[in-house]
């Protein structure tokens, strides 16, 4: 019927009208070198910016292209944050293998540059978060530095290594003055759920733990396999944890 063809192309011609409206999000190369240490990576840009900041940076053995990165920071910047996933030091220095015993000082020096850029890129809260040992050196790095970010967001923090439950890495813990979000698989052998739980209550402020269910350390994202309802939850949590 005629007015069904112009009813189509009237919500057509709305969405397209939209489509031009809304800005778009984007993903660009982000490289100071006047720092140092560097601070490289990538800048996602959110359509709709909230005014808020993430920097997001990865594991020891991985880099800031990990799978969990990416779609995190998808996930952030869809939500209106401006994410700037970033290489570690160490991972400039050499593009495989795990940081070196003399990496971590660097590394938390490079997370420190990183902040001070984001701070330059958004005029609201920034917050700080990475996958395992880059959790880890965010967490030490703001027990150092009380104030430095609004929040941590902690994907498997590496509180011991596998099968190793007496050698705990807790000993800043109970110096964080910085809210802390944890994500943590079920199965994950750098610590269970119960032994987060304890190493949590070390922390004298706020802390919330996101059990994953069935997830390992890599927390459902090895290889191509990628645990699509992840972000999301992430997301979910840390507005609700944050506001």
């Amino acid at each position: 019927m005629w007015w069904v063809k112009e009813w189509t192309a009237e919500v057509r011609a709305r969405k397209n009208r939209l489509q031009v409206l809304r800005p778009e999000r984007s993903v660009e190369p982000f490289n100071d070198t006047s720092l140092v240490p560097a601070v490289r990576g990538l800048l996602h840009r959110p359509g709709d910016p909230n005014g808020d900041g993430l920097v997001l940076t990865h594991g020891a053995g991985s880099n800031w292209n990990s799978p969990l990165l990416i779609a995190v920071a998808e996930k952030f910047a869809q939500s209106g944050l401006t994410v700037l996933r970033c290489d570690l030091p160490f991972r400039q220095i050499r593009s495989y293998g795990p940081p070196r015993p003399g990496d971590a000082q660097h590394d938390r020096e490079g997370l420190k540059n990183a902040i001070d850029k984001m701070k330059r890129l958004v005029s609201g809260r920034i917050f700080l978060g990475g996958h395992s040992y880059g959790g880890r050196q965010a967490t030490m790095l703001c027990a150092d530095q009380s104030g430095l970010v609004h929040g941590l967001v902690l994907l498997s923090y590496p509180l011991h290594p596998p099968r190793k439950p007496t050698q705990l890495r807790t000993q800043h813990l109970p110096k964080l003055q910085t809210r802390a979000l944890f994500v943590h698989g079920t199965r994950d052998p750098f610590g269970s759920i119960e032994e987060m739980e304890a190493a949590i209550k070390l922390i004298p402020s706020k802390a919330e733990l996101l059990p994953v269910e069935g997830a390992g350390h890599d927390l459902g994202f090895k290889g191509k396999t990628k645990r699509q309802d992840l972000p999301a939850a992430i997301s979910t949590a840390f507005h609700s944890f944050f506001g």
